[in-house]
């Protein structure tokens, strides 16, 4: 029996060489994701027959477990998997498409997850611009430009700090302290700037007045698609937002032709935010609860609770 171990710094090699096998589509399959997220989200990972898999806590006290998180990397079947670990396995959640026939053959139901269904864009949409579809966005960015004075640079090592002042500020502004949905994301942004060179990502800035207003981070996620993991801006600078957007997509993801950036959680507001940069396509997810053990190590009764 194997048993998973928790997600470290010194893992990264081994799972990018696991994540960069096939083209990956969600946007929680980076090492970067995974690590920076591991406070609020811990993370396991197991090696089963030459494939790689991450589990996450299940946080129902009554069934105790672990839940996959996104299916296995490689060719091992779901139930191989179930077989080998030597701790109950409780589910699977954002399982992709590719993942999908694979649970449903082994007799495990999916539910679709609209919710942390992944946006993917042009690149060259969110550059350019173009068209009457984006009217309102460029004219925000334009009454930025007129009102301020706004530079692009990188991110270097030498900025973080400069980052990292203005994740503060933001944080005051909007109460991170208080929600702790935003105080994960903090802890997440800090992990990502304590390990920026290690992790290999990259940033994007924009100063306002030789200031730091405005941040994105983003990495590879497949040879065509980048993945946008965070992103900042001061809202009291109108139309600094989308001039993050537009800038970051054109000077630092046009190695890329798509860039995925992510899920709106269910948040009305994000998902009209989302929308509004008009999707190429979406990714979906899928999730299956399964209940209690049976005596048969490794396979369990799959339910829903809606």
């Amino acid at each position: 029996m194997i048993t998973p171990q928790q997600l470290t710094i010194d893992d990264r090699t081994k799972i990018q060489s696991y994540l960069h096998k096939d083209a990956q589509q969600i946007s929680e399959l980076t090492f970067t994701n995974l690590f920076v997220w591991r406070h609020s989200r811990p993370i396991w990972t197991a090696e089963v027959n030459d494939s790689l898999v991450f589990l996450i806590e299940d946080d129902n006290t009554t069934n105790p477990g672990l839940i996959i998180l996104g299916g296995p990397i490689g060719q091992a079947e779901p139930e191989v998997v179930f077989r080998n670990l030597d701790m109950p396995i409780t589910g699977a959640t954002r399982v992709p498409e590719t993942a999908r026939s694979a649970l449903i053959n082994t007799g495990y139901p999916l539910l679709s997850d609209r919710d942390n269904a992944d946006y993917v864009y042009l690149v060259s949409d969110l550059a350019e611009l173009a068209g009457r579809q984006f009217t309102k966005k460029r004219n925000h960015i334009n009454q930025c430009l007129k009102n301020y004075s706004c530079v692009y640079e990188p991110i270097y090592k030498e900025t973080i700090n400069e980052c990292l002042a203005l994740q503060d500020r933001w944080c005051r502004l909007r109460g991170c302290h208080e929600k702790a949905g935003l105080c994960h994301e903090y802890q997440a942004i800090c992990e990502l700037f304590a390990n920026y060179e290690i992790l290999g990502v990259t940033g994007g800035a924009i100063r306002v007045n030789d200031r730091i207003e405005a941040f994105a981070v983003a990495e590879r996620l497949s040879p065509d698609t980048a993945v946008w993991h965070f992103e900042k801006a001061m809202p009291e600078i109108e139309g600094l937002g989308q001039l993050i957007n537009h800038w970051f997509a054109k000077n630092s993801l046009s190695a890329f032709t798509f860039v995925n950036r992510e899920q709106d959680l269910g948040i009305d507001g994000l998902r009209q935010a989302k929308e509004s940069y008009h999707p190429f396509y979406m990714v979906p997810k899928y999730t299956s609860k399964i209940c209690a053990a049976q005596p048969d190590p490794g396979r369990a009764a799959p339910c829903f609770h809606p």
